[in-house]
């Protein structure tokens, strides 16, 4: 993912800042994709392992980066309070 977009990309649903998710953060949401536990907004199951993502500055909401590309919609986040 282009690294310059991060500083115009916001939450849809917060309006926070976006980072990409670190390498840990990844690791514990695949984890969660792989154990079936893990839902987005709409309450399905993520799909395959996530590559790239980017979370909120407060660190609450996940989104998926697909082939480079943000998947900013409201219905693919996720709530990383699932993972605690």
């Amino acid at each position: 993912m282009d690294k310059r977009l991060l500083h115009i990309l916001r939450c849809p649903i917060t309006y926070k800042a976006l980072t990409l998710a670190r390498r840990e953060m990844l690791a514990k949401v695949n984890a969660a994709i792989e154990a079936g536990t893990l839902v987005n907004r709409e309450g399905e199951a993520p799909g395959d392992r996530l590559s790239e993502a980017l979370v909120t500055d407060d660190g609450k909401h996940l989104y998926p980066v697909l082939n480079g590309v943000p998947a900013m919609f409201e219905s693919l986040s996720i709530d990383l309070g699932q993972l605690e």
